[in-house]
């Protein structure tokens, strides 16, 4: 039992970073019908953007993923401007191509500044208590807690707020709403901003979690949050939460019976066996368009 809690822990420390990352990919495809792949790599740009303001300023925790969330918002902004944005009516083979490129930019600009693993520092001093043999530390505390705090506080933007409506609205039928008034290129502009703050949240915590960083860290964690996007239903934010945390849950279930070599495939091929069953995720539904 002590073994079960320690793991289901561990689950939901690495849930809450999936969860958070798998929150840009499908606000975007609620929108646009688009899926980011550059957002993985945005993920590895906010880790080593902490890492520079951890090791070359010595900031702390708190200004350090303020500063990061803040210069993350503002460049998922210009790449949707600049590399999204004037492909919005063309081919979506088109946008993926351009996504794909923009991630590979992003990894061999760090690369040009940075090509080798760095160890991130400590901005936060560990506590760790034990209860008997089960242990919990502060670090983990706060990557669950802060992470849930912010995706409850997305929900309610999307759900309560003005903006979340628009953002809505769009998902709904994009040629419609500026015929109602809806600024639509900066609700788009600020759902690009608010994935990418997410972005960097991840790459901060993800960074203080496993503080090995390099270039090319956002490639598979991407597509395992792209994973559990499409596990919760791709556009639906709770079930990329939900998606979040069951792929989790089964990476370290699998690492904790198998060989960790079994991690991927099975991860891998949950995917596959979901788009077979419910092609539409757990939680996503069919787009119905009335003609």
């Amino acid at each position: 039992m002590i073994y079960f809690l320690q793991q289901t822990l561990n689950a939901l420390q690495l849930g809450s970073i999936y969860a958070l990352i798998a929150l840009g990919y499908t606000m975007v495809y609620g929108i646009l019908l688009m899926i980011n792949f550059a957002h993985g790599d945005l993920f590895m740009v906010g880790a080593f953007l902490a890492f520079a303001l951890a090791t070359f300023l010595g900031w702390s925790f708190v200004p350090t993923l303020l500063a990061a969330m803040i210069a993350l918002a503002v460049l998922g902004v210009v790449i949707e401007r600049l590399a999204y944005k004037p492909l919005r009516h063309a081919p979506k083979m088109s946008a993926v191509i351009t996504a794909l490129g923009v991630g590979i930019f992003l990894e061999h600009l760090m690369l040009a500044f940075n090509p080798y693993p760095r160890h991130m520092p400590e901005l936060m001093p560990v506590h760790i208590w034990t209860f008997g043999q089960f242990s919990i530390s502060s670090l983990q505390v706060l990557i669950i807690g802060l992470s849930v705090s912010l995706m409850v506080v997305l929900d309610w933007v999307v759900m309560k707020t003005k903006l979340g409506l628009a953002m809505r609205a769009i998902s709904w039928n994009i040629k419609i709403v500026p015929l109602m008034g809806v600024p639509v290129n900066r609700v788009i502009s600020a759902t690009f901003a608010m994935g990418a703050a997410l972005g960097a949240a991840a790459g901060t915590l993800y960074s203080m979690a496993y503080p090995v960083i390099d270039p090319y860290m956002g490639v598979m964690v991407g597509w395992k949050a792209f994973i559990a996007a499409v596990i919760g239903g791709i556009g639906n934010i709770r079930g990329a939460v939900l998606g979040g945390f069951i792929l989790a849950g089964v990476e370290i279930g699998v690492a904790a019976v198998l060989p960790t070599t079994f991690r991927d495939f099975i991860s891998f091929g949950l995917l596959l066996i979901l788009l077979v069953v419910r092609p539409h995720g757990l939680l996503g539904k069919p787009r119905v368009e009335k003609i």
